[in-house]
Formats: C-alpha cells, structure tokens, sequence
C-alpha cells in the first residue's frame, strides 16, 4: 500500500512539474518587443521603416497579441503551445494612411501569417519568429 501512494505521489508531482515548465518558456513571450530584422524584402531594413520599427506584444495570461505594424496598430487571439505559435487568427488592424513604409507594413503583416514556432534566446533579451526551421523575424526585447 505504501509503495503505491509513493507511485502516485512521483507521478502526480512528475506532472505538475511538466505543466509549470510548459507555462514559464510561454510567459517568456509576455511583453513588448521591437523588430530589428524581417527577411525576404529587397530593400533595406531602414527602408521597409524609416520612422517607427514594428513592435509585437504578447500577452499569454490573456491569449492576446497585440503591436503596431509601423503604422497601424494590431491586435487578435494568442495560440502557443510549448514554441509553437498560431498568429493567423484574424486580427483587427486600424487604416491610418501611411505614406512611408507602406510596404513595410505589408512585409510585416504577411510574414507574421507564415509563423509556425518562436525561440527566446537564454538571455531573454532576443525573439526569433521562425517558418518551419527559417527564422523569419528577429526581435529585441523592450
């Protein structure tokens, strides 16, 4: 009988441990983050935004994510599970005119529809949005 109860409490404490890992490498996310690179696009970084670099907040409490695109702000549903990551989930987007970075925009807002999975370096300080094994998006913690 002892023996038993000692089983079940390994197992149960077992699987309560893989469930708070699970939660904290999410809750990494949480927070702002600002664009340093975006791949694909034959212009320059600087060019694709010259006045304002696209940030992306994450909020995994809430399942939200939310930024601004350099122009437009964004907002929608959250999807993570473990590094996997859904961003397209329909998201409300304002249409403010944006004379300068248009296309930057539209890289920005395409390329965050082809994530599969993310990675945060040990640090904590650098976010890789990343397609099937391409790293995408570059990020940097703000």
């Amino acid at each position: 009988m002892m023996k038993k109860i000692l089983i079940l409490v390994f197992i149960t404490s077992f699987l309560f441990s893989c469930k708070c890992q699970k939660t904290d490498s999410a809750a990494k996310l949480d927070g702002t983050w600002e664009l340093n690179y975006i791949t694909g696009p034959r212009i320059t970084f600087d060019g694709l935004y010259p006045n304002k670099k696209p940030t992306i907040t994450f909020n995994t409490k809430d399942n939200q994510v939310s930024g601004n695109n350099s122009c437009n702000s964004y907002t929608g549903k959250l999807v993570v599970n473990g590094n996997k990551i859904d961003l397209t989930q329909p998201m409300a987007v304002t249409k403010m005119m944006c004379v300068d970075g248009q296309q930057g925009e539209q890289t920005y807002m395409g390329t965050l529809q082809k994530i599969t999975s993310y990675d945060i370096t040990d640090d904590g300080k650098t976010l890789n949005l990343i397609s099937g094994d391409i790293a995408m998006m570059r990020f940097t913690k703000k």
